[in-house]
């Protein structure tokens, strides 16, 4: 499906990528924004992380759609009225907006739910779902209500946990010998 709109090259999604956007997105942790970069193949094998990358591009184009939109309509009811004639071509742009952002929040809710279907296999898949979860339906990115701020600590520390299990060599509970773990086997 070929979209016009969307001219964006979709980069490999990197365990550093991760951490490095997920500990932007966390005013609770600033200490991960300093984590060293890990391989850039550390997580191609988990495939969460694979449909995260594309969700985050769809939140972002719907974030920017919304932007637009709410300003064109802050332009097109503003206190002081344009001649009709540029009332008409704001009216066109607000509507064009307004479609614009529907066609962005259709697919990022194609996106996410492409995310939700997808297996974690790594506490870093893991963490992409949580974080796809609080960023989808918190309020604002610093909400301070419940849940949306503890959800941000504990996505704060599943990375340390994961950063700290890939720094020291350890196995990760969801490596492929270890499933038996999991399904107590």
């Amino acid at each position: 499906m070929a979209d016009s709109d969307n001219s964006r090259t979709l980069f490999t999604v990197t365990r550093g990528d991760f951490y490095s956007f997920v500990a932007a997105s966390l005013p609770t942790s600033q200490e991960l924004a300093r984590a060293t970069r890990l391989p850039s193949d550390a997580c191609n094998d988990d495939p969460a992380l694979v449909v995260w990358q594309p969700w985050c591009n769809a939140r972002e184009h719907l974030s920017e759609s919304s932007l637009l939109q709410q300003r064109l309509e802050r332009s097109l009811f503003s206190a002081v009225l344009p001649p009709p004639l540029e009332q008409s071509a704001r009216l066109r742009a607000y509507e064009k907006a307004l479609e614009a952002e529907d066609r962005a929040s259709a697919a990022e809710d194609h996106a996410a739910e492409a995310l939700w279907r997808t297996p974690a296999r790594s506490v870093a898949g893991a963490t992409a779902k949580l974080h796809a979860l609080g960023t989808k339906w918190q309020p604002s990115s610093t909400s301070q209500e419940e849940p949306w701020a503890q959800i941000r600590i504990v996505i704060a520390d599943l990375l340390k946990i994961d950063m700290t299990s890939v720094a020291s060599g350890r196995n990760r509970l969801s490596m492929p010998e270890r499933q038996s773990e999991l399904q107590g086997d």
